[in-house]
């Protein structure tokens, strides 16, 4: 199915506006990741799918949309110096921060299929196994597409899936399924709370985060859209709260208010 550049640009737009995410120069992206989807759909042009996707923006087509357009690659223990960090120096100082309320509140905001956050929860667990039950460690992850997250929820992954993860995390947090399949546990799994956010929406979540994951989202952005998200998140975290970005992601220090602490990694001051 031919894609016209009206066509192209419909939905570029409608992305952008909706989600943030720049997809100018991905029009080999969106042919591969909607064509063979339209056909199944008996759709017989994207103007007729934009037709339906712009007339009910809340309904299923809308949905598939942003669920096939979004990027999801992810892995167990992905950047592990910044789990190393965080394990080394900020856990340390929240313990410190937050004793008086026990309560830690993390945001990982671009969950995907749900090894970031679970990766997350195991270090927390690790970390306060100790103290278990007298600080509160659950964590919120979210993410625009519904698809991964269905993903996440199950918690179920390949065993080859699991090859980063250290040995010990493997034998407490993970159960065999099948002899291909784990499943994350229970008890890491009731610690996670996911939900559907899109980050171009205003943040509804109630309280601030001591701990926010950006890793590997702000890519699609355009600098505009950065700005505004990251001054939203930070009018969203505690004071001496830390901010990750991915390893290959950096703010402009000039304009933002968070301070610098090590490539990828600010702290609200």
């Amino acid at each position: 199915m031919e894609i016209t550049d009206q066509e192209f640009r419909r939905i570029v737009t409608y992305v952008k506006s909706r989600y943030g995410i720049d997809l100018t120069q991905k029009r080999t992206l969106i042919v591969g990741r909607l064509e063979n989807y339209l056909t199944r759909g008996n759709f017989d042009s994207y103007s007729a799918y934009m037709d339906i996707v712009e007339g009910n923006p809340q309904g299923k087509e809308a949905a598939e949309l942003i669920n096939a357009l979004t990027t999801n690659h992810t892995y167990f223990m992905r950047e592990s110096d910044q789990f190393d960090f965080l394990k080394s120096h900020v856990l340390p100082r929240l313990r410190t921060q937050c004793n008086s309320t026990k309560d830690i509140r993390i945001w990982c905001a671009a969950s995907s299929t749900g090894e970031e956050p679970y990766t997350l929860e195991m270090i927390l667990r690790d970390y306060f196994k100790l103290v278990e039950g007298e600080w509160d460690t659950s964590l919120l992850a979210t993410d625009v597409s519904t698809k991964v997250l269905e993903t996440a929820k199950r918690g179920r992954y390949h065993k080859d899936q699991l090859d980063n993860i250290p040995s010990v995390y493997r034998k407490c947090y993970f159960r065999k399924v099948s002899v291909e399949e784990y499943e994350v546990t229970q008890d890491i799994k009731s610690r996670v709370i996911f939900k559907q956010f899109n980050l171009m929406d205003p943040i509804p979540f109630r309280g601030k985060f001591n701990v926010v994951f950006l890793r590997n989202v702000m890519i699609y952005f355009d600098d505009i859209t950065k700005q505004r998200l990251i001054r939203r998140i930070y009018d969203h975290m505690e004071t001496g709260g830390f901010l990750f970005l991915g390893t290959t992601e950096a703010l402009d220090r000039s304009r933002i208010n968070f301070r610098y602490v090590r490539p990828s990694v600010y702290q609200k001051v």
